[in-house]
């Protein structure tokens, strides 16, 4: 197992996350999919924060994430939800058509940390949720 680690410290924060479009709208292809974890990206660099895994379902992704101590995650994902609500919906009028006023993603996330599961169990499960 690998550490991360900054001037002052050590550390291995990996995080599993769950967003949900709203109303459970049958949204998500290849192509949104890759433009969504795009935005994660790059505004996770500003956050410290680093995707190890990323999958969808039609209605929703699973995203295994790195963070440093000093990330505010809630900032974070407040930032990425608005921004990739904004910009999918400008750039894909499926979205546009079938999210008119509404924000892209459901108010409501699951965010769990991984607990000291290995990252490969983690991320086997989050493979086997794309496949269902």
């Amino acid at each position: 197992m690998k550490l991360d680690n900054n001037n002052h410290s050590v550390f291995l924060l990996h995080y599993h996350l769950v967003l949900v479009v709203k109303y459970r709208r049958q949204i998500f292809d290849e192509g949104i999919s890759n433009y969504a974890i795009d935005i994660f990206e790059r505004i996770g660099l500003s956050y410290n924060i680093t995707v190890e895994d990323w999958n969808h379902e039609k209605d929703h992704v699973h995203v295994l994430f790195k963070a440093h101590p000093n990330s505010e995650i809630s900032k974070f994902l407040n930032a990425y939800k608005s921004a990739s609500s904004r910009l999918i919906k400008r750039d894909f009028p499926i979205v546009r058509k079938k999210l008119w006023k509404e924000m892209f993603w459901s108010r409501s996330f699951c965010l769990i940390t991984t607990g000291g599961a290995p990252i490969e169990t983690i991320k086997q499960y989050i493979e086997k949720q794309g496949r269902k």
